[in-house]
C-alpha cells in the first residue's frame, strides 16, 4: 500500500482571517491522522495574503499539538533564507516537543518573490550556491555535539531526518549525493518529475539516514461525492494560478460554477499543463487518476496538497483520499 501524506499551506481564504486559517490546519492535521495519513507538512512561504505559514515551526507545532501520531513537518523550509543554526534550533525544539515524529523538508527557492527575498535579508547571490554546505552544516548541528564547540541547543543530537525537496535535476543530484529521501513538487512543476526520478535513483549513494533511494511524489488532490462537485471545488485552484499569471494574488478565492469566462484560452492551456498530475474526481475517477500516478512515478509515497476553500469540504476530501488508500 501506496503511503499518502499532506501538504497544507494553511490557506487564509475569501470571507476569512489568518485565525481562521490555523484553526482549520489544525482540523486538518487531525483529520490527517485519523484517516491514516502518514506525515502532514506545512511549507514556508513569505508575503503571501492566502497563505500563512509564513513562521513555519510555529505552525507545525500547532498541528503537533492537535495530533499524536502522525508525522509532522516542513515540506518545506527555504534553507537560504536562514542560518542552519537557527533552523537546527526550531526544528530540534520541534523533535523535543514531538519526539520522532518531525521531518525537515528543505528547498532553496526563495518561497515568494524577489521582492520579499530582499526583505527576508536573503543573500540572493550566494543562496542558491551555498545550499549543499548549508544542509551539511545543518546535518552537523543536529548531529551528535562535540562539547569543546558550539552545540544547537535544542537541536544537537536530536538527528531529524533532512529531506530534499525540488523541481529540478538539480535536487535531484543532490538528494542522491548526500543520501537524503528526495520529494518532487510535481503539483506545481511537472516538467522534469521522470528526469528527476531517474537521476535520484541511478545515482543515489546510502548515508548515515538512507540506506536505498525514497520518492515523495506530490499532487494537487481534490476528492468530493461525484466528479461534478469536485471540479466545481478545483475552480478554487485554477483561479489561484491564473490569478499567479495575472499578478493579482491575494486570497483563496470561492469555487465558481465554470473557468469559461474568467481565463483566456493560452491561461487555460498554461494552467491544465501546470496542473496536469492534479487527481480531482469522486471516488470512482480520482483512484483510477492517482492509481496512473503511482505507476507512473513508482513513488514510495504521494503528497497530497487539497486546495479547497471550504474547510469542509476540504476535510471530507482528506477522508475521502484516506478510504482510497486501500484501492491504489
Amino acid at each position: 500500500m501506496t503511503a499518502f501524506s499532506i501538504l497544507d499551506l494553511c490557506p487564509i481564504v475569501e470571507g476569512g482571517t489568518t485565525s481562521d486559517a490555523l484553526a482549520a490546519t489544525r482540523r486538518m492535521a487531525r483529520q490527517a491522522e485519523d484517516a491514516g495519513f502518514t506525515r502532514f507538512w506545512l511549507a514556508e512561504h513569505h508575503g503571501m495574503q492566502g497563505i500563512a505559514s509564513a513562521a513555519t515551526a510555529l505552525v507545525i507545532a500547532e498541528a503537533g499539538h492537535a495530533t499524536s501520531t502522525i508525522r509532522i513537518g516542513s515540506g518545506g523550509i527555504m534553507l537560504p533564507n536562514h542560518s542552519p543554526l537557527v533552523i537546527a534550533e526550531q526544528f530540534g525544539t520541534l523533535e523535543a516537543l514531538f519526539p520522532g515524529r518531525v521531518d525537515l523538508g528543505l528547498g532553496r527557492a526563495p518561497g515568494t518573490d524577489m521582492n520579499t527575498a530582499r526583505a527576508l535579508r536573503r543573500n540572493l547571490e550566494a543562496g542558491a550556491q551555498s545550499f549543499p554546505d548549508d544542509i551539511r552544516e545543518l546535518q552537523h548541528w543536529l548531529g551528535e555535539p562535540d562539547p569543546a564547540k558550539l552545540i544547537a541547543i535544542p537541536g544537537a543530537g536530536s538527528h531529524v531526518p533532512i529531506w530534499i525537496l525540488g523541481s529540478s535535476v538539480y535536487s535531484a543530484h543532490l538528494a542522491a549525493a548526500l543520501g537524503l529521501p528526495y520529494a518532487f513538487a510535481s503539483h506545481f512543476a511537472p516538467d522534469m518529475l521522470f528526469q528527476a526520478l531517474d537521476i535520484y535513483r541511478t545515482h543515489f549513494t546510502p548515508s548515515a539516514q538512507l540506506d536505498a533511494p525514497y520518492v515523495i511524489a506530490a499532487t494537487m488532490g481534490v476528492m468530493a461525492d461525484t466528479d461534478t462537485e469536485a471540479d466545481y471545488l478545483f475552480t478554487t485552484l485554477q483561479q489561484t494560478f491564473v490569478n499567479m499569471r495575472r499578478n493579482a494574488r491575494g486570497k483563496m478565492p470561492r469555487p465558481i460554477d465554470s473557468m469559461d469566462g474568467f481565463w483566456n484560452e493560452m491561461e487555460k492551456t498554461a494552467v491544465d499543463h501546470t496542473l496536469r498530475y492534479a487527481v480531482v474526481g469522486g471516488p470512482e475517477t480520482a483512484t483510477r487518476r492517482m492509481q496512473e500516478f503511482i505507476a507512473a512515478t513508482e513513488a514510495d509515497e504521494i503528497m497530497i496538497s487539497m486546495p479547497i476553500h471550504s474547510i469542509e469540504a476540504r476535510l471530507k476530501s482528506v477522508a475521502l483520499f484516506g478510504a482510497m488508500r486501500a484501492a491504489v
